[in-house]
């Protein structure tokens, strides 16, 4: 199934699945007598899933839930008041991750994690390339089994066992809300309990919610909104394969005005060779292993087609959506960039300025692409426009085409959903 099909055909399925596990994902609010008010819009089974996500006591020591990371405030994005902003802190005092936090918001449109078929410009041969999953490795293959790396992960949540999880919502305030939702005995198996928790979680985070379509650029593509002069330059700057070409990757329909069709991501991996980000401890370490992204991901290989080599997406992360990237700062895969119009900088003159971006060895020399390995340096992509360029040439884009392209982003920043727009988003 290619990925514009799949995202037809996500909300259908997601409906299909959730109504013969014998619950109802697609039916109207239950009336929200002792709901929250922002608990009015969902599904007794989207409530419950909130509630779960929201829930403190499900780390060990109590305090941290999944929005402590996932703040609505952010997008679904958050480092939970870290003192490094790059990496969010964990349940621990001295807990602190080791990636940036991905926003989820629009997550649920995602493909499970598999191989696609990719043509090659130049030769038009087709290829296998990973695409889909959860987190920026891939390593869940979707929603429903990301839930769990969080709430068990020592550096987060640091819940000791699915069963403790279980447990803790058992003995919790809306234990009558997960009877309602899945009957009296959910509790008596906690081992599927707790797959029944996951699966409240992903029908919360697959609900309008995460994907209400609300930016000025959703407008802009219903007819409701006019984009400026600036925001106008950098949306064609944005598409043109020989300026930006932000599409390659981020990719959105041209000849739709659908907003489906633009979630400004393929879902592949790509490896851009960001620098490293000393402000990480465990990056900071002299001993410190490089983060190796999607080739060590557990059981690559054995997904893998035949003749697919491992070792040839070290250094690859998952393509993020950008909507609501003006907000979800820092930036890349280790943070470090905590400004919008630096990544794009970046991308612009990695390779005609490396020396404004990576530290000098002491020849004097920038030490490109120095947070992976010199064995990784190949799977860096210098082929694809913006990046085909050398020291000392002029870039693709000038200062002024950066800066149209960062106002065109910022008009993917979801605002405040009307109050008549409901109807259409769900």
């Amino acid at each position: 199934m290619t990925l514009s099909c799949f995202r037809k055909a996500r909300r259908a399925t997601l409906c299909a699945l959730f109504a013969w596990l014998g619950f109802a994902l697609c039916a109207q609010a239950a009336p929200s007598g002792g709901r929250a008010p922002d608990e009015r819009d969902l599904t007794p089974l989207e409530t419950l899933g909130k509630r779960v996500f929201e829930d403190t006591n499900l780390s060990r020591p109590a305090g941290v839930s999944c929005a402590s990371c996932h703040d609505a405030a952010k997008a679904f994005q958050g480092n939970n008041g870290s003192a490094v902003p790059a990496v969010a802190r964990g349940s621990l005092p001295t807990s602190l991750g080791k990636r940036n936090t991905p926003s989820i918001m629009y997550a649920s449109f995602a493909p499970p994690f598999g191989f696609i078929d990719d043509k090659d410009e130049e030769t038009g041969e087709i290829e296998k390339i990973p695409a889909g999953g959860q987190f920026l490795d891939g390593r869940a293959r979707d929603l429903l089994a990301q839930v769990e790396g969080p709430m068990l992960d020592p550096l987060e949540m640091n819940a000791p066992s699915k069963r403790f999880i279980v447990e803790a919502v058992r003995d919790g305030s809306y234990a009558d809300l997960v009877r309602q939702v899945y009957g009296e005995k959910v509790f008596a198996d906690l081992d599927a309990a707790f797959e029944k928790l996951a699966q409240a979680v992903v029908a919360f985070e697959a609900s309008a919610r995460f994907h209400p379509f609300a930016s000025k650029f959703d407008d802009y593509l219903r007819g409701e909104a006019q984009l400026t002069a600036l925001e106008k330059k950098g949306f064609e700057l944005f598409k043109d394969p020989k300026k930006g070409n932000c599409l390659a990757c981020h990719a959105g329909k041209e000849d739709s005005r659908n907003p489906e069709d633009w979630l400004f991501t393929d879902f592949t991996y790509d490896a851009l060779g960001g620098p490293k980000n000393i402000a990480i401890p465990s990056t900071a370490k002299p001993d410190s292993s490089p983060d190796l992204g999607l080739c060590a991901r557990k059981g690559l290989a054995e997904v893998a087609p035949p003749g697919f080599k491992v070792e040839s997406v070290c250094g690859a992360f998952k393509v993020p959506t950008l909507r609501n990237i003006a907000v979800t700062e820092p930036y890349l895969h280790n943070g470090v960039f905590d400004k919008l119009r630096d990544v794009v900088a970046f991308y612009a003159t990695r390779d005609t300025d490396p020396g404004h971006w990576y530290p000098k060895d002491r020849r004097g020399k920038p030490e490109k692409f120095n947070d992976l390995p010199a064995a990784a340096h190949e799977n860096v992509n210098v082929k694809e426009v913006p990046y085909d360029r050398k020291p000392g040439q002029k870039p693709r884009l000038s200062e002024q085409d950066i800066d149209a392209i960062v106002a065109f982003l910022k008009t993917l920043t979801d605002r405040e959903k009307k109050q008549d727009s409901e109807s259409r988003l769900r």
